[in-house]
């Protein structure tokens, strides 16, 4: 899909690290897009602030009014595409979104949602990938994690096909933290990197 500037949805959950990487490289010139509305399904959410200073949409789609009145998540998911759709996002960034989401939600964007998962495909599915890969290191089983971006198409976890991966080696001296910092650190390039060539 080649236009002069892609229309980013983004969806997070929590601090938008990776959504700040986006808006440096748009504002860098690296990145021909534009975010049209960031979504979080937390309304505490750091990333809704990142969003608000640069004057983006914001919708806040908590999960907790659905459960609490017995709609079911399909319905969630429906009625979060609906509120997307006026946008016309070209592509859809899960940018930390920690929710799994229903064909509900996809078969309005087929082939157009991209996910950012910090393992190596087919290693580490769902969440705390990363806490999972350390405590693998220490048991002498794995001797480096990565990062992958990939396609959302259907229901699994973590399955999508992949669009870029990205090797990180777990030095001897590291320590939880350490790691997550250098992950995060990839994530941000591997992200920005992909979303540049899928646009192109």
């Amino acid at each position: 899909m080649s236009k002069e500037h892609a229309r980013l949805a983004v969806l997070l959950s929590g601090q938008g690290s990776n959504f700040q990487a986006i808006l440096d490289a748009i504002d860098a010139g690296t990145l021909p897009a534009e975010v049209v509305i960031v979504a979080t399904n937390r309304a505490d959410a750091y990333g809704l602030q990142r969003a608000t200073a640069r004057a983006i949409p914001t919708l806040c789609h908590s999960l907790a009014p659905y459960r609490e009145s017995g709609r079911s998540r399909a319905d969630y998911d429906a009625e979060l595409a609906q509120k997307l759709l006026p946008y016309r996002p070209d592509w859809v960034v899960l940018a930390g979104w920690m929710h799994l989401l229903s064909m509900s939600f996809l078969q309005h964007f087929p082939q157009r949602v991209v996910n950012l998962h910090p393992a190596l495909p087919g290693q580490f599915p769902g969440t705390h990938a990363i806490k999972r890969a350390f405590a693998a290191f220490q048991q002498g089983e794995i001797s480096e994690t990565g990062i992958m971006v990939h396609l959302v198409p259907d229901e699994r976890v973590d399955e999508g096909p992949v669009l870029a991966t990205t090797s990180v080696p777990i030095l001897p001296d590291d320590t939880l933290a350490a790691l997550e910092a250098r992950m995060h650190a990839a994530e941000h390039d591997l992200l920005v990197c992909t979303l540049a060539q899928v646009i192109q």
